[in-house]
């Protein structure tokens, strides 16, 4: 075969492919100039059906075009997004659904962004389906404070799920409230971790001392969770609980205190710190000699 026979054959098979992105260029063009002009009908399936097909364009480019577009649309195409997230074989429109699902963020879409999150095959759906959720915000949390509870569902699984209640963090504020008592030791630790992003987003007492009470809780995981978190909120009046969290009898609690500790830069733990440098535990006394000198360099910056 010569090249100029290839180039041909070439031509010819790409030729359907151009034709439909020569499409896609125009219908995103022609909505996007009738939202700005405020002419759109967002109640012509055909237009809205085009728009959710243009999700499959082989340009990633396009295909964010598209998502913005839906996403200005909103809720309107929400039911067509859904249809393609639960049932299109292609994997890129499910990923691409997902992600202009996660724009619009309307509960609509809750029943299908949990199938896709948790029976999807596809590793990105799933993500994206999660992001979906937590970008929702307080609908979905019960939900997900479900999958947390479930024995049957894997780690991973459980770990976006805590991922995206910490997102939602304030806004899901009443639904973790009332978790901290769940009998599941894997919904009361994401449930500390998300309570850390309110107690950032808020700076509030009630936040903060949950997270001081766990300091002491009879699970080793929820205090070292608590531990770790209060150094991310950088709360002073929880300087001396961390400091008692030292001398807990669990390693992995004393290290994400002193690491805590190190974080929030108070002077008060220099002295505790120290008296860890000989600790039987060598990361013990690495993590202490880190933290005191941490410690010491804030100050000279708040001196300076």
């Amino acid at each position: 075969m010569t090249s100029q026979s290839f180039n041909l054959e070439t031509s010819i098979n790409d030729e359907p492919i151009l034709i439909a992105q020569a499409l896609n260029d125009a219908i995103v063009a022609e909505v996007n100039e009738q939202i700005t002009l405020g002419t759109f009908d967002d109640s012509d399936i055909e237009v809205l059906q085009k728009l959710v097909n243009g999700l499959a364009d082989k340009r990633g480019l396009v295909r964010l075009r598209f998502a913005e577009t839906l996403a200005e649309i909103g809720e309107p195409a929400t039911p067509l997004l859904i249809e393609a997230l639960a049932n299109d074989p292609n994997e890129v429109m499910r990923r691409a659904a997902a992600k202009t699902l996660t724009l619009i963020a309307d509960p609509m879409a809750i029943p299908t962004l949990l199938h896709s999150f948790l029976n999807d095959r596809d590793t990105v759906v799933k993500n994206s389906a999660a992001g979906a959720l937590a970008r929702i915000g307080q609908a979905a949390a019960p939900a997900l404070l479900d999958i947390l509870a479930s024995p049957e569902q894997p780690e991973d699984t459980k770990g976006l799920a805590a991922w995206a209640l910490a997102f939602m963090g304030s806004e899901a504020a009443e639904y973790l409230y009332q978790a901290l008592d769940s009998s599941s030791l894997d919904v009361r630790c994401a449930v500390i971790g998300a309570i850390g992003r309110v107690a950032q987003e808020q700076s509030d007492d009630k936040s903060c001392n949950i997270l001081i009470n766990a300091l002491t809780d009879p699970e080793p995981i929820i205090r070292n969770e608590a531990a770790s978190v209060l150094g991310q909120v950088n709360h002073l009046p929880s300087v001396p609980h961390l400091i008692l969290a030292v001398q807990d009898t669990d390693l992995d609690v004393r290290k994400a205190a002193i690491n805590s500790l190190g974080k929030i830069g108070d002077r008060m733990a220099i002295a505790p710190l120290q008296a860890v440098l000989n600790d039987q535990h060598e990361v013990v006394r690495v993590l202490a000699r880190l933290a005191i000198a941490q410690i010491e360099r804030q100050s000279e910056d708040d001196d300076y």
